[in-house]
């Protein structure tokens, strides 16, 4: 059963927010337009409480452990109300309000019941055997992981292969190294190539980017990033290996085999749920406070509940115990970033606002005067804000800076591929720039390795992915 502390600490967050709606919910009168924010009025401080919010993740751990392990929670959801709170005085709860909801319900709620419905599902899936963490075993692993990536989601794969990858280390003394190739392919490069591999993809999917769109057109620097990653990790895991001696898996070899396999029937349901929803057009909608609730979302969103509480049911108790199994990595996820997605509102409405905004220069830098798209430029300022925005709605603001017209940028075809292998590609710059990250990261740490600080990983994220991203950029963007 889910840990009563633990549920219990999500629920007060959840608590806490209604609460400071309600009050709000109650003096407005949803008619005329939605109360939104007006990017073009918001001055670069707003952005302030996102940009404590990212240091908190970074120096938290480092120079307050214990606080920062027990009230990470609070301390997020702190500077999410640390914008919404002044912005309701300066502007009126009405906006507030509808900003708060908007994100809520629209954005984090859909994010998080998704990652929650794989990160389920997957755990109750188990690889029995013995596996040895050679070099050999621990690339084939990886780009088992990389493949799968993009058919079942970057969660789902780093979900069903990290637990695994782990056990099979765990007699290895340097394994850091591939938790971390783990992220950079799995949990991220490896979702480039369809709707279903990350939620940027999925957005553009659902703007009417054809299903097949980014598999036909990025298939190339998706291979061309995972070519040079898995024998540099290779060469790099070897050496390690050659220094520990070679160590051998304790214990007799047992043969290699799934328990738990009904859950990949829920991941295939997974699947068809998200399809359906972008595929699906009933137009039916339900209003709340301004915000439109498509009845097709709503169906996916509760037939994901379903599936998870399906796994949860069919698979064996002793499956996932033996697979180490616990809540703390997706709670951890929905506290952490339940404060993003509420501090980041003014930092994607300055962009949004494009021209007009605090951050007119630096949307300017993706054309040049004639009004021409910059590739290049499209995918180093989506890569670096997807680093540390959340990839999705960024993916959002440069798909509408370049026009916002599926049809048209499908025929674009260089500058639509910056902007989606910018999203996605970049998320694995740091651990809060794609949700698998920090699941990742964190049952990595709760087998016993210790990972880097968000700075040291940030830095080995640059030393290792930045030759690549220029060398890709030259290749085919310019």
């Amino acid at each position: 059963m889910i840990q009563f502390a633990a549920k219990k600490h999500l629920i007060t967050l959840l608590a806490l927010s209604v609460c400071l709606l309600m009050p709000g919910l109650a003096m407005a009168t949803p008619t005329g337009a939605a109360p939104a924010i007006d990017g073009s009025v918001l001055s670069g401080w707003w952005a302030v409480p996102f940009a404590c919010m990212l240091l908190s993740i970074a120096l938290g751990p480092i120079l307050i452990p214990g606080i920062w392990h027990h009230h990470f929670g609070k301390i997020a959801f702190a500077w999410g109300l640390a914008f919404l709170i002044p912005y309701a005085v300066s502007y009126g709860i009405d906006t507030a309000v509808y900003e708060a909801l908007h994100a809520l319900i629209l954005e984090y709620v859909p994010f998080i019941i998704l990652l929650f419905a794989l990160f389920t599902i997957s755990g109750g899936i188990r690889v029995t055997g013995s596996l040895a963490g050679t070099p050999l075993v621990n690339a084939g692993i990886i780009l088992i992981g990389t493949i799968l990536a993009s058919c079942m989601g970057t969660t789902g794969a780093a979900m069903l292969l990290i637990r695994p990858l782990m056990r099979a280390n765990a007699h290895r003394k340097h394994k850091v190294h591939t938790v971390i190739f783990f992220i950079f392919l799995v949990a991220n490069i490896g979702g480039s190539l369809t709707p279903l591999g990350d939620p940027p993809l999925f957005l553009g999917f659902l703007k009417g980017i054809n299903f097949f769109w980014t598999l036909q057109h990025v298939w190339f620097e998706t291979l061309f990033m995972v070519a040079i990653l898995i024998p540099v990790y290779f060469i790099f895991d070897t050496i390690m290996y050659r220094r520990e001696g070679c160590p051998a898996l304790p214990g007799e070899k047992q043969k290699l085999g799934l328990e738990g396999k009904i859950n990949f029937l829920f991941l295939v349901g997974v699947i068809g749920a998200v399809l359906m929803s972008g595929a699906w057009k009933p137009g039916v909608q339900f209003e709340v406070y301004h915000l439109h609730l498509d009845l097709q979302n709503i169906c996916r969103d509760a037939i994901l509940l379903c599936l998870a509480g399906l796994s949860w049911i069919a698979t064996k108790k002793e499956v996932r115990e033996a697979n180490e199994f616990n809540w703390e990595p997706i709670q951890e996820v929905a506290k952490v970033f339940l404060g993003i997605f509420l501090s980041m509102i003014p930092a994607i409405a300055i962009l949004r606002a494009g021209e007009n905004g605090a951050l007119r220069d630096l949307v300017a830098m993706v054309s040049t005067s004639s009004g021409e798209p910059i590739p290049a430029a499209y995918f180093w300022l989506t890569g670096a804000l997807s680093s540390f925005l959340d990839n999705a709605p960024t993916y959002l603001v440069f798909f509408n800076t370049a026009g916002g017209d599926p049809a048209y940028l499908m025929n674009e075809v260089t500058t639509l591929s910056a902007i989606s292998i910018g999203a996605v590609f970049m998320g694995a710059n740091t651990y809060i720039g794609n949700a698998p990250n920090f699941m990742v990261r964190s049952i990595a740490q709760s087998m016993g390795t210790k990972m880097p600080s968000f700075f040291v990983y940030f830095a080995i994220a640059m030393l290792v992915l930045g030759p690549l991203y220029l060398l890709l950029t030259w290749l085919f963007l310019l």
